[in-house]
């Protein structure tokens, strides 16, 4: 069978060469707009080369990895067919798992899987893909795009990526630091960034016709849908920085799936709780518009949802003031403060007060 015959057979299964060559040709340049000094090579061969020669002035230089997908909020980017946006989401549930370590990340891959492939829109991913590693500094030096006919449906997608950082041990955030009296400092979330959805959508948006999704406004006049894909918050850089200058942060959480509730207890140290002020920041339009509808309880929405804080970092109470001056652009708050009313062996917890 020579190649043109194979090529048509492989077509009449469902899988299309020719649209894979063509969307590996429309992310070249993308994907090239990542890269670091440390990239060796480029798209193309079995395996992504990177340099991590910046390793050999480390005392005990560590690699953390983390992996990660955007979830249900796929779904939503169907139905608006908006695709660039939940690109950049895919690197930032990755690399903001990474930086919380107090790594820096180095390269990143993404995974996109297609019931039928769509050079265009497979671009549009990729492009926000890029777009989120050049806002986190790191190289996208792989990934693959596979169609899986009779598996998907035509239209369907789903996205994943990893993402590897390197930290110094002796320099590494965590638990390990913590100390009763710490400030806790919230990071202002974009808004529901990629957690939640099956919830949102069962409550909220699988109510709606298309039209009606695509057109319903927020009280501040915000497209719904708008605010809902809009692209979760990459911390990277302005924690990077921050350590780089020297401020005294000691540990930070991601505020992902599980809320405040269920992450930021993953900063604490055995026999430390976290004591957080309600009312102390300020909740996103996009997530009171839910709440309106939704009518959860307190507890629920605090262990589902950000609830507007994507980030959190704790810090000595002397550098409460330079932490939250350096981080005033991505709405810094003191929500909150390490406190030791837990028997000395028992796991840290997040408690709310008001």
């Amino acid at each position: 069978m020579n190649a043109e015959a194979e090529d048509s057979a492989y077509k009449k299964a469902g899988v299309d060469i020719v649209a894979g060559e063509e969307a590996v040709k429309a992310i070249k340049q993308s994907v090239e707009s990542t890269y670091t000094p440390a990239v060796v090579g480029s798209i193309g061969g079995f395996g992504g080369l990177f340099s991590i020669a910046e390793a050999k002035d480390m005392v005990d230089p560590l690699l953390v990895s983390g992996t990660d997908g955007v979830g249900t909020k796929l779904e939503l980017a169907q139905r608006a067919a908006k695709f660039d946006s939940v690109g950049i989401d895919l690197v930032a549930m990755c690399v903001n798992d990474v930086i919380c370590t107090g790594a820096t990340p180095l390269f990143f891959l993404d995974y996109l899987a297609v019931g039928k492939l769509d050079p265009a829109m497979a671009a549009l991913v990729v492009e926000g893909v890029a777009a989120g590693c050049r806002e986190a500094g790191c190289a996208l030096v792989g990934g693959e795009m596979a169609e899986h006919p009779g598996v998907m449906a035509a239209e369907d997608f789903d996205i994943s990526g990893f993402c590897v950082g390197i930290v110094d041990r002796p320099k590494m955030l965590g638990p390990h630091l913590v100390k009763e009296g710490d400030a806790i400092i919230g990071l202002a979330s974009s808004g529901f960034h990629s957690n939640g959805f099956s919830l949102v959508r069962s409550v909220l948006t699988n109510q709606m016709t298309d039209a009606e999704l695509l057109s319903e406004r927020l009280a501040n006049g915000q497209l719904l849908i708008e605010a809902l894909l809009e692209p979760t918050r990459i911390y990277v850089q302005p924690l990077l920085s921050a350590l780089k200058a020297g401020l005294e942060i000691k540990a930070v959480a991601n505020i992902t799936g599980g809320g405040i509730t269920n992450n930021l207890n993953r900063a604490l140290p055995l026999g430390l709780n976290a004591q957080i002020r309600l009312g102390s920041w300020a909740v996103p339009p996009v997530i009171r518009y839910f709440n309106d509808v939704a009518h959860l309880q307190a507890e629920d929405l605090l262990q589902t949802f950000n609830m507007g804080i994507g980030f959190a970092l704790v810090c000595s109470q002397d550098a409460t003031e330079a932490v939250l001056a350096h981080f005033e652009p991505l709405g810094a708050t003191a929500i909150g403060m390490i406190v030791r009313d837990a028997a000395p062996d028992t796991p840290g917890c997040v408690y709310y007060t008001r």
